[in-house]
């Protein structure tokens, strides 16, 4: 049985998670050093810069991914999918995607624009739910 498009994008999108989780440690760990990094951490350093950036940005993917990942499960629960599932769950991703570099190099207005592509394919699939 194959796997429904929305479905593969929740995948995409754990992917970009471990993207964001990924990118904050490598830089974090040049920032902070290996021993911060592997010891008990009780006393935080914030990062600068480029890392407090990734760190931001993965701050707000971790408050926009359980929402698509939600809404996603709830129209494939009820029986909602279609074109603007489709296209709501590729808006995220794409939104997601292009998120993490805009907001590590610091550009401004741009990145506000992709952030609420992203978010209006969340709201794509709720639309779904109730058309």
């Amino acid at each position: 049985m194959p796997v429904a498009f929305e479905l593969q994008m929740v995948g995409v999108a754990v992917v970009i998670g471990l993207v964001h989780l990924m990118a904050v440690a490598v830089v974090g760990d040049r920032q902070r050093g290996l021993t911060w990094s592997a010891g008990a951490r009780d006393k935080p350093i914030p990062l600068t810069g480029v890392g407090g950036r990734l760190e931001r940005a993965a701050a707000n993917f971790r408050e926009t991914f359980p929402l698509f990942a939600a809404a996603v499960v709830i129209a494939t629960l009820g029986d909602r999918l279609g074109p603007l599932t489709s296209v709501g769950a590729l808006l995220y991703v794409l939104g997601r995607v292009a998120y993490l570099p805009l907001y590590a190099f610091g550009v401004p207005w741009l990145r506000s624009i992709v952030w609420f592509v992203s978010f209006f394919g969340i709201i794509a699939i709720l639309l779904a739910l109730v058309v």
